[in-house]
């Protein structure tokens, strides 16, 4: 069984920066790939960032350059940090991981099998 557990959420400013982070137990067989989420009020989940666990990411438009996924194996930590951070990225993140390649599961629209319970961002103009 794999337990992920977020934290490093907060209430900031515009253009302020945050990281977060997921701190990972159980086989690493099962965290091969991980990745963010955050849903926002009223909109649905939505897939900012993933990576392998050899290193490939992979990144939604909207937070192209401005946000970076990473993880340490040895740790078994992920981390996303977020720069340029603006309102519209208000929402709760999640982690998550699955035992499939982050591309398969992207492209398929698969849903990652393990959770965390999130951590709220906010960011105010």
């Amino acid at each position: 069984q794999v337990q992920l557990v977020e934290s490093g959420g907060d209430s900031v400013q515009t253009g302020t920066s945050l990281r977060l982070s997921c701190e990972a137990s159980g086989p690493p067989y099962f965290m091969y790939c991980m990745g963010w989420f955050r849903q926002a009020p009223g909109k649905e989940r939505e897939r900012i960032a993933s990576i392998d666990e050899t290193g490939p990411t992979n990144y939604t438009d909207s937070v192209k350059g401005r946000f970076t996924i990473s993880r340490d194996n040895s740790k078994f930590t992920l981390y996303l940090q977020m720069n340029s951070l603006k309102p519209d990225d208000t929402a709760m993140y999640y982690c998550a991981a699955d035992s499939a390649a982050c591309r398969w599961l992207n492209l398929q629209g698969r849903e990652y099998k393990y959770w965390g319970q999130g951590t709220q961002v906010t960011v105010s103009s």
